[in-house]
C-alpha cells in the first residue's frame, strides 16, 4: 500500500481503536468501579462487538470509514492472531494438533452429511447449501468467498450465506465460552478444542478465546482455541477442490481455482511467532532477561488490542437489517449446521476422554 492508500483506511482504523478504548473504559467502570473487582470479570472483546453492532445499526457508516473497517477486519485481525503465537511453545502446538486434526475432520464430515440431507428436505438452492456448509465447517466468510467462484454462486447467495454465518457465529461466540466452561468443568484443553471446532470465523474463535481468558483467566484456553482454528483453516485447501468436484461433476463448465490463492498464509506467521518466542527464551533470557520479557508482554498486549479492534470493526459492519430478506429456510440450515458442529465436537471430545480413561 502507498501513502494515499494508508490515508484512506486510517479513519476506519482510528474508529475501531476508539471503540476499543471506549469498550475498555466501560469494562473498567462496570467491573472495577461498580462491581468492586480488582480485575474486571467482563470481557472487553464482548463489549466491543456489542457496542459496534449497536452503533453500526443506529448510524449509517460513511464511505470514509468502511475501507478502514474492512482493513481492520482483514489485516489487523490477522496480525493480532499472529501475535498470539508469542504465548505458545512448539511442543504445545504439536500436542494440540494431534488431537485437533481428527476432531476437525469428524466435525466437517458430519456437517456435510447433515446439510446434504437438508437440501432435499427444505428445497433451498444447492449453491446456498454448499456455501453455508463450507462456512460452518472450515473458516466462515473466507471459505464462502473462496468457494463461491468454483460453484458459480450468485452475489445474493454469497451475501445470504455470509449473513447467515455471521449471525450464528456471533451467537456462538457470545454463548459458547460460558457453556464450555460449565460443561467441560473449566478444563482449558477441552474448552479450547470445543471453541476452535464449533465457532465459524477465525475472528469469532479468537474473540471467544479472548472472552474466555478475560472471564475465567485462562490464556491456555485461548491458545488451544486459536491453534485448533488455524489448523481448521488449512482444511480449506482440501475442501475447495472437493466442492469444485462435487458441484461441477455433472456440469460441462468447470470452474478454476488456485490452491496458492486460498491458502491462509497468516498461519505461517503464527507459527513463526512461536519459533521466535522459543528462540528468544533460549538466547535472550540469560543476557537480556528484562528486555525480552517486556517484549513478550508487549506483543501479548498488542494481540489483545488488535483482536478487540477487529471485533469492534466486525460489529460496526454487521447490518441486522440485511438479514430480514433471507427468509427462514437458510437460517434453519445455518442453525442446524451450527448445532451439528457443536454437538459433534462435544461427542468427539467425550469419546476422546473415555478413551483416555
Amino acid at each position: 500500500m502507498n501513502f494515499k492508500q494508508y490515508l484512506v483506511v486510517l479513519p476506519g482504523i482510528v474508529l475501531a481503536f476508539v471503540l476499543y478504548t471506549l469498550s475498555q473504559g466501560f469494562n473498567n467502570i462496570i467491573g472495577i468501579e461498580l462491581l468492586g473487582y480488582e480485575k474486571s470479570p467482563i470481557s472487553t472483546a464482548m463489549i466491543a462487538i456489542l457496542l459496534g453492532m449497536f452503533f453500526g445499526n443506529i448510524f449509517q457508516m460513511r464511505d470514509s470509514f468502511i475501507k478502514g473497517l474492512d482493513f481492520t477486519q482483514k489485516y489487523i485481525l490477522k496480525f493480532g492472531i499472529i501475535c498470539l503465537g508469542i504465548q505458545l511453545k512448539p511442543f504445545e502446538f504439536l500436542e494440540f494438533g494431534s488431537i485437533a486434526i481428527p476432531l476437525i475432520a469428524i466435525c466437517i464430515i458430519s456437517v456435510l452429511i447433515v446439510i446434504k440431507l437438508l437440501i432435499k428436505k427444505l428445497k433451498i438452492p444447492t449453491r446456498m447449501a454448499y456455501l453455508i456448509s463450507i462456512g460452518s465447517t472450515v473458516c466462515g466468510t473466507t471459505a464462502i468467498m473462496a468457494a463461491a467462484p468454483v460453484i458459480g454462486a450468485r452475489k445474493n447467495e454469497v451475501s445470504y450465506a455470509i449473513a447467515n454465518i455471521t449471525l450464528f457465529g456471533i451467537l456462538s461466540m457470545l454463548i459458547y465460552p460460558y457453556f464450555a466452561n460449565f460443561y467441560f468443568d473449566a478444563e482449558p484443553l477441552y474448552v479450547g478444542l470445543f471453541l476452535g471446532t464449533s465457532i465459524h470465523e477465525t475472528s469469532q474463535v479468537a474473540a471467544a478465546g479472548l472472552i474466555y481468558d478475560q472471564q475465567f483467566n485462562s490464556p491456555e484456553t485461548m491458545n488451544v482455541a486459536t491453534v485448533t482454528k488455524l489448523i481448521r483453516n488449512t482444511f480449506l485447501v482440501i475442501m475447495i477442490p472437493l466442492f469444485a468436484f462435487l458441484y461441477n461433476r455433472n456440469n460441462v463448465i468447470k470452474k478454476d481455482y488456485s490452491i496458492i490463492a486460498i491458502f491462509p498464509y497468516f498461519v505461517l506467521g503464527f507459527v513463526g511467532m512461536i519459533v521466535l518466542r522459543n528462540i528468544g527464551d533460549q538466547f535472550f533470557l540469560v543476557s537480556y532477561n528484562d528486555l525480552w520479557l517486556n517484549t513478550v508482554l508487549t506483543i501479548k498486549s498488542l494481540s489483545k488490542v488488535f483482536l478487540t479492534m477487529a471485533m469492534a470493526a466486525i460489529g460496526l459492519s454487521t447490518n441486522l437489517k440485511d438479514l430480514k430478506s433471507m427468509g427462514y429456510k437458510p437460517f434453519v440450515v445455518g442453525f442446524i449446521g451450527m448445532a451439528t458442529v457443536g454437538v459433534v465436537s462435544i461427542l468427539t471430545i467425550e469419546i476422546y476422554l473415555n478413551f483416555l480413561n
